[in-house]
Order: C-alpha cells, then sequence, then structure tokens
C-alpha cells in the first residue's frame, strides 16, 4: 500500500489545526476516458472548496511538487497524466447563483456540464450552445477551447462573463473583461497550465427545444452547395461525411414551440448495432480492407441506404445537441477557414481512396505520403463555428479564425476493445500535413502530434502573449508538464517545477503509462 511522502506528511501535520481539509490518497491510477494515456500520481486530491484547493497548492509549493488538474479526463491526450499531484475538481461543483433574470449563473468550475444543464433547466435556463458531450466539467470543456455546431456561436468560452483561479501563488484571482483582463483572455483557454479555474460566471438564455432533421445522401450535394446558405440554413448543423461511400449525413435544427417528439432508433441504432460494429471495427484491425464495407453496412443500417432517407424529431437543447461517443477512440480535430473545406475534404477523399484523374471527384493531394493499403474509420465529423460576432474577448489559444466562419475538421480512429487500429501513425501522419498545408490549427483537447514550430506558426503572437501572462503567474512551472513543453511552452530552460516525462510502457488495457519527474 503507498504511503504519503514523510516530508509531505510532516507539512500536512503542521497546518493541520487550519480547519482547512486537505482529502489526498496515494495509490491512485489515473486514465483518460478512452485509456489511450494513464500515469500514477503521487497524490490524488479532490478538494471540496476553493480553500481546500488554496491548501494544496500551498503545501505543494513548499514542498517542490508539481500540480495537474482534471475532470473527467475525456480528453485523449496526456495532458493531464503526471507522477507528481493529481488534483480532481469534480467535488468544487457548488451553484453559487443563478439569476433567471440576467441568465447569469455562478458555479464551481468543477460541475460536470450536464449538472450544470440540469440545473439551470430547473431555473428556466439552458446553455446557449454545447458540444457533443456533456460529461467535461465546465473548466474543463472552456481550457481546451470545446465549441459546438453552429455558425451563429462561437466556443464555449465566448458565455463566460467572468472566473476565479487559484494561481501558483495559493492565491484566487478573479478575472473577466474588465477585471485583470490579459489574465481572463489567456484563462479561458489555459491548458491548465495557468492555475486552477474554480468559479465561473457563465450566461445562459432561456431554455428551448430543438427540431431536429437528418438526412444522407451524396457528398457531391454537400459539396454544390456549401457556398451557398448551407451552414446558415438552421441554427446547429453539423455534418459526417463518409468517405468511401462518398456520402454525408446531415444534421440540422432549430428552435421550436411544437410539441416534444422523441426520437425513435431503429432497432440497429441501439444495443445490437452497438456490439455489432464493434466487433467488425475489432476485426478490421485484423483485416483494414473490410472498412469500406463497414461504412457501408454500418451507415446504411443506421441512416439509411437510399440517399435522401430522413429521420427527425424534437427535444430539450440538452438531449438534442449530444452524441454517443461509442468507443474508446482517438480524435485528431483541426479548425480551417470556412470556405476551404470543399478543397480539404476533396483532397483528403483523393488520397484516402486513391483516385486518379479519370475518376469522379478528382482533385490533386499532393499529400506527400502513401495512402497505398490504408484504410481509416467514418465518419469524419465536420462542424462549423463563428465568433466574430462576439463581443467578449476572444482567448488567446482560440483556434478559431478571428475574420469569419471556422470548419472542424474531426479524423475519429476508434480504438476497438482497447485495441489501437493500424492505420493511426499514417493516416494522421498525412491528415496534419494537409491540416497544417491548408493553414490550420489544432484543437487542443486532441490527439494532435505538431511540434511547438508548428504550433507558434499557426498562432504566433496570440501565443507569445499567452506564453507572457502564463510566466507571469507561474514563473516556476507548478502546472507545467511535458504536454506543454513539446507543444506550446517555448524553447530554452525547463523551469524549476516542471515535469520531465521519463518512460512511457504499454500497459495491459492497450494505453500509455507515462512516468515523469521533477526538471
Amino acid at each position: 500500500m503507498a504511503s504519503i511522502d514523510p516530508v509531505v506528511a510532516a507539512e500536512v501535520a503542521r497546518r493541520s489545526d487550519d480547519g482547512i481539509a486537505f482529502r489526498a490518497r496515494p495509490g491512485h491510477t489515473h486514465h483518460t476516458w478512452a485509456r489511450t494515456f494513464s500515469s500514477l500520481p503521487e497524490l490524488y486530491i479532490q478538494p471540496e472548496s476553493v480553500a481546500e484547493v488554496e491548501k494544496a497548492i500551498d503545501i505543494a509549493r513548499v514542498c517542490r511538487r508539481r500540480i495537474t488538474t482534471t475532470g473527467c479526463g475525456h480528453s485523449p491526450s496526456n495532458i493531464t497524466c503526471t507522477s507528481s499531484w493529481l488534483i480532481n475538481i469534480d467535488r468544487v461543483d457548488q451553484v453559487h447563483s443563478i439569476d433567471p433574470e440576467t441568465g447569469i449563473a455562478v458555479v464551481g468550475a468543477g460541475m460536470r456540464l450536464y449538472a450544470l444543464c440540469e440545473e439551470l433547466d430547473r431555473h428556466g435556463l439552458a446553455m446557449p450552445n454545447l458540444g457533443s458531450i456533456t460529461e467535461q466539467s465546465v473548466a474543463g470543456a472552456i481550457s481546451t477551447g470545446t465549441h459546438g455546431s453552429s455558425s451563429r456561436h462561437g466556443l464555449i468560452s465566448e458565455n463566460i462573463v467572468a472566473l476565479k483561479i487559484t494561481l501558483a501563488s495559493g492565491k484566487t484571482v478573479s478575472c473577466s473583461a474588465d477585471e485583470n483582463p490579459d489574465l481572463f483572455r489567456a484563462a479561458l483557454i489555459s491548458l491548465g497550465a495557468l492555475g486552477i479555474i474554480t468559479e465561473i460566471s457563465i450566461r445562459a438564455v432561456p431554455a428551448f427545444n430543438l427540431k431536429w432533421k437528418q438526412t444522407i445522401d451524396s457528398d457531391q450535394k454537400l459539396f454544390d452547395e456549401w457556398n451557398g446558405k448551407f451552414w446558415e440554413q438552421s441554427e446547429f448543423v453539423r455534418v459526417y461525411w463518409l468517405p468511401y461511400t462518398r456520402r454525408a449525413v446531415v444534421w440540422r435544427a432549430d428552435k421550436t414551440e411544437e410539441e416534444l417528439t422523441p426520437y425513435h432508433a431503429n432497432y440497429f441504432d441501439g444495443p445490437l448495432g452497438f456490439h455489432i460494429y464493434h466487433n467488425v471495427l475489432a476485426l478490421s484491425n485484423w483485416i483494414p480492407s473490410i472498412l469500406p464495407w463497414v461504412e457501408w453496412f454500418v451507415y446504411g443500417m443506421q441512416c439509411g441506404f437510399a440517399n435522401g432517407t430522413t429521420v427527425s424529431a424534437s427535444q430539450p437543447s440538452r438531449q438534442a445537441l449530444l452524441l454517443n461517443c461509442l468507443y474508446s477512440q482517438f480524435v485528431n480535430e483541426w479548425a480551417l477557414p470556412l470556405h476551404k473545406g470543399p478543397e480539404a475534404i476533396g483532397r483528403l477523399s483523393s488520397w484516402l481512396n486513391r483516385l486518379t484523374p479519370a475518376d469522379r471527384g478528382y482533385v490533386p493531394h499532393n499529400i506527400p505520403f502513401s495512402s497505398r493499403g490504408l484504410y481509416v474509420h467514418a465518419p469524419l465529423e465536420v462542424r462549423v463555428t463563428d465568433s466574430t460576432a462576439n463581443p467578449s474577448p476572444r482567448p488567446f489559444l482560440d483556434h478559431s479564425f478571428a475574420d469569419g466562419p471556422t470548419l472542424y475538421l474531426n479524423a475519429t480512429l476508434y480504438r476497438p476493445y482497447l485495441r489501437d487500429p493500424p492505420a493511426r501513425a499514417r493516416f494522421y501522419e498525412a491528415f496534419e500535413w494537409l491540416m497544417r498545408d491548408m493553414g490550420g490549427r489544432p484543437h487542443w483537447a486532441k490527439n494532435f502530434e505538431s511540434s511547438r514550430a508548428d504550433v507558434e506558426a499557426a498562432f504566433g503572437a496570440d501565443l507569445e502573449a499567452w506564453r507572457a501572462v502564463r510566466d507571469s503567474v507561474d514563473e516556476e512551472g507548478m502546472f507545467v508538464g511535458p504536454w506543454h513543453r513539446q507543444r506550446v511552452m517555448p524553447e530554452g530552460p525547463r523551469l524549476p517545477r516542471e515535469e520531465v516525462e521519463t518512460a512511457r510502457e504499454k500497459t495491459s488495457d492497450g494505453g500509455l503509462l507515462t512516468s515523469g519527474t521533477i526538471s
């Protein structure tokens, strides 16, 4: 049984009469939701108040420990992995106030989005926009740039009006557009590298229902309508592109006052289909060439084999906007200017399908890697956001574009029965090359491998501004780890409290166990 380090135990004992709990335990195994990465933190700490967060940071500073923050661990990268101290903020989830008149809710940053949605609903309110899931903490959702599927909304963080963050000094600081504005812009996408966000004031709207319609059709129809009003036809629009059958599933939704009509899934779009799909994905790890057939069969069974097949329903927004993530997965999502979408998808289609100039839909892809023998999972998720009309300050590390609508392409690869797909390295190498070639920016929460230099080229002066704020509030790198050093920290000497990765090893569940040490 693991025990607490004597130096740490002595410091905790010295502070035992302050009336503030230090809820820490050794022997915890942390892993991401997808079990892609795991780590063995020295201590796993679950504070229940801001005072307990401040105490944990104070003790860490005295004992020279690094701190990593986590919620549900839904990001499939190693950003939340540490061999030092891991603070889980799930219990910092108090509702401080909800004002139905202004729509402003003040809540603990550890509150999960689904709990926030339920609490808002009790007051006749709702989130204006949501991503694909609501398992994340509110802090986790904004800290990595979570977005939805709407040209009328931007990142979730555009609805944050103020927040409180506990810094490496152990002090909790308030910030907003008017108070500590640079800290506010840095903390809205903090990547966990500035401190621990403890309280968030978020702007809600009157609760609403959505009437949605989903249609499967040829992807050429999507491309033909792309530069018209396709992305503006409804308040919420998302597309699932099926590369091998050259089709697209288009989902669109608008607010409605009509009576709710629940979605009635067909028999395959339930437990039966879930297990069949899982098993044919597992088979494809051994016989990748069946994946075009899998795409045709599974999405035909779920969405329809005939072009034009449509299903619809009316649901509360907190239900309608969500989707089932299904299985353990890698995700690699990038942002591009919206107008580049047809070119990006066309080039990727030519590469994946190994098209020649004689083939329908051929576009020169110019990707300098071979796709011979490569087969990938479907679909690729296609979504759009637009923050250009938002008066709130943009986060320094906002991966959307400031001068127009932003397209997001999300390449998901499932891990059936926690086994990595054989296509991952080759596909993501080519996918990221294409995204960089077209001026794209990576989504912070995903499995991108681009280097520091690539990130610097994509974010430029905004990254420099974020670094300046980060360094001003955490000079010794208490919140900096290997993920940050590889992607967002500048080249140069490591910080005194920064954690350095020392080893990776395969685990029984197919993921990677990381180990590190303080530099």
